[in-house]
C-alpha cells in the first residue's frame, strides 16, 4: 500500500500544474520516506552544525535586547556565503522541499536582521552608514548568477526557469546568456517586475524569429536562415535600449555573450560594464548568429546624439555559445559572483548532463552509461585538439577549432536545470514556436526548477535581501531630521 501511494505521488510531482501542487505532493512524499525526521534533527556530520546553531543563537539575542550595534557587527564580519558547509549538496538530495531546518531557520533569521536594519531608523547608523554597510557585506558575500545556454528555440525552456524563480523572489539580478539564452536575457533585462507577468505570457510576443532562405544562400555565405526576420523579431520584443539603458530601468545587469570571427580575438561579454552604449538588441542578434544559420554581425550601438551608428566596422560577431557558452568567470572578476544556476538546453550538450532529476542517483546500473559519456568527451576533446592544430585545409581546421571549444567548455554551474528531450522537442528546434508549445516549454523549465529550490534558496535568499535593502537605500528621499524617530542603539546588553 504504501509503495503504491509512493508512486502515484512521484507520479503527480511529475505531472505537477503549479508549484503548490508540486510542493503538496512533495511533502507528503518526504513524510512518507521518513525525511521530515531528518529535516528536524539538526546534528549530522554533514555541516557545521554547531557554528550555525551559535550564530543563530547570537543574532536572536541582539534583537531581543535591542542591541543594534552589536547585531550590526555580528552580521558584518559573520556573513559567509558558505557558512560552516551549509552549501553542502548532500544536504540538498535528501528532502525534495528543503534541508535541515536549522539552515531555513539561519537565512531566515538573516534575511530578517538584513531587512529591520535596512527600513528600521537607528540612532549612529544613518542611510550612508546603511549603504555603505550593505554594500561591503554584498562585496564580501558575493551574488548569484542566472545563466541561460544556446539551444534554438528549446531555449523557451529558459522562461519557465526564470518563471519559477521570479515568483518565489529568487531570480538573480545577473543575468547571462548566448545565442537563445541572449534573447531570453536581453528580454529580461528590459522589463521591470511589474512586467515580467506579461512578459511570460505566451500570447504576448512576436515570436516568428525563424524565415527560411535556403543552400543556396548558406552557400553564399548568407546563412541558412533570414538574418532580418530575426533583427525585427528582436526589436520588437526588447526595443532599443542600450545595455546602460536597460540597466537604469530594470536593475537587472543583462550579459551576452558574443565571438568575433576575426582571428587573434576572443570571446567578449558585453554587458553594462563592458559596453554600456551598445544596442541590447544587436548584442543579442550577434550572440544568435549560429555560422552557416546567419552570417556575422555588425554591433550597433547609440552615438553621444542617440543616433545608431555601428559599435566598430573592423570586427563581425557570431554565437556566443560556439566559445563561450557559460561565461562563468568573467561573472565572477564583474560582478562578485559566488554561484551560478544554469539553465542549459543545448541538445548536444543536456544528453551528457547527470543528476538532472530529483531522484537521479547515481548506482551501479548506469555507471556503463556514465563512464561512456565521460570516454566520449575526453577522446573527442583530444581528437579535435589534434586536428585544431594540424589539419589541413584551413577550413578543416577552423571546424575541428570550433568543435574542440565546444567539447572543450563547462557546460553545468553550482545548480544546472535541463529538460528531459524527447523526439517532439527535436521536431520544434529551427522552427516558429506557437503559444501551445511556449506554454507546454514554460511548464517544464518550472517543472525542473521547483526540486532545486531548495538549494538555490541556500545559496541565494540572503545575496538577494542584500540587493533589494541597497535599493530601497539607494531610491529612499532622507526625511526631514526633526520627522525621524530614531531607535537608540547600545553596545551594552
Amino acid at each position: 500500500m504504501k509503495d503504491s501511494k509512493i508512486r502515484k505521488l512521484r507520479k503527480m510531482l511529475a505531472e505537477a500544474p503549479n508549484y503548490e501542487a508540486w510542493k503538496e505532493a512533495a511533502l507528503e512524499l518526504d513524510f512518507l520516506e521518513g525525511n521530515v525526521e531528518w529535516r528536524e534533527d539538526f546534528v549530522s556530520d554533514l555541516y557545521h552544525y554547531e557554528l550555525i546553531y551559535e550564530r543563530l543563537d547570537n543574532l536572536r539575542f541582539y534583537h531581543e535586547k535591542h542591541d543594534y550595534h552589536r547585531l550590526i557587527r555580528a552580521l558584518r564580519e559573520g556573513l559567509h556565503h558558505d557558512l560552516g558547509n551549509m552549501a553542502n549538496p548532500a544536504l540538498y538530495t535528501r528532502s525534495r522541499v528543503g534541508t535541515k531546518h536549522l539552515i531555513e531557520e539561519y537565512i531566515t533569521q538573516v534575511c530578517e536582521s538584513l531587512n529591520f536594519l535596512c527600513d528600521t531608523p537607528i540612532r549612529g547608523f544613518e542611510r550612508p552608514d546603511k549603504l555603505k554597510f550593505f554594500r561591503e557585506i554584498l562585496t564580501s558575500y558575493g551574488r548569484p548568477s542566472l545563466l541561460l545556454s544556446g539551444g534554438a528555440t528549446l531555449g523557451i525552456f529558459h522562461l519557465g526557469v526564470i518563471k519559477a524563480l521570479w515568483e518565489k523572489g529568487l531570480l538573480p539580478q545577473v543575468i547571462a546568456g548566448s545565442s537563445v539564452g541572449a534573447v531570453i536575457a536581453g528580454l529580461l533585462g528590459v522589463h521591470t517586475d511589474d512586467e515580467i507577468p506579461a512578459m511570460l505570457d505566451p500570447d504576448a510576443h512576436y515570436l516568428d524569429a525563424w524565415k527560411w532562405k535556403g543552400i543556396y544562400s548558406a552557400l553564399r555565405g548568407e546563412g541558412l536562415m533570414d538574418q532580418k526576420q530575426l533583427q525585427a523579431c528582436l526589436r520588437a520584443n526588447i526595443g532599443e535600449y542600450t545595455f546602460e539603458e536597460a540597466f537604469e530601468r530594470t536593475g537587472r545587469s543583462i550579459n551576452v555573450s558574443a565571438s568575433p570571427v576575426q582571428v587573434h580575438q576572443k570571446a567578449r561579454l558585453l554587458c553594462g560594464y563592458t559596453s554600456p552604449y551598445l544596442l541590447v538588441w544587436s548584442g543579442v542578434l550577434a550572440s544568435a548568429a549560429v555560422p552557416g544559420i546567419y552570417p556575422p554581425v555588425i554591433l550597433m550601438k547609440k552615438d553621444i546624439h542617440g543616433n545608431v551608428v555601428p559599435y566598430t566596422t573592423r570586427l563581425r560577431f557570431v554565437d556566443g555559445s560556439v566559445v563561450s557558452d557559460l561565461p562563468v568567470e568573467r561573472l565572477r572578476h564583474l560582478y562578485d559572483v559566488n554561484f551560478t544556476i544554469v539553465s542549459q538546453t543545448n541538445p548536444h550538450v543536456v544528453p551528457f548532463l547527470s543528476g538532472r532529476g530529483e531522484d537521479e542517483k547515481l548506482n551501479l546500473a548506469k555507471l556503463p552509461m556514465h563512464l561512456l559519456k565521460a570516454e566520449i568527451q575526453f577522446h573527442g576533446q583530444g581528437l579535435f585538439d589534434f586536428m585544431r592544430k594540424r589539419m589541413r585545409p584551413e577550413l578543416l581546421r577552423q571546424v575541428s577549432g570550433q568543435l574542440y571549444t565546444i567539447m572543450a567548455q563547462r557546460y553545468s554551474g553550482d545548480v544546472t536545470i535541463a529538460p528531459h528531450y524527447q523526439f517532439r522537442h527535436y521536431r520544434k528546434m529551427l522552427s516558429n514556436p506557437d503559444p501551445a508549445f511556449v506554454r507546454q516549454m514554460i511548464l517544464e523549465g518550472e517543472r525542473a526548477t521547483w526540486p532545486k529550490m531548495a538549494m538555490i534558496r541556500s545559496h541565494a535568499h540572503i545575496a538577494n535581501t542584500l540587493e533589494r535593502c541597497i535599493r530601497r537605500l539607494r531610491d529612499r528621499k532622507t526625511a526631514a531630521s526633526g520627522d525621524l524617530r530614531v531607535v537608540p542603539a547600545t553596545d551594552t546588553v
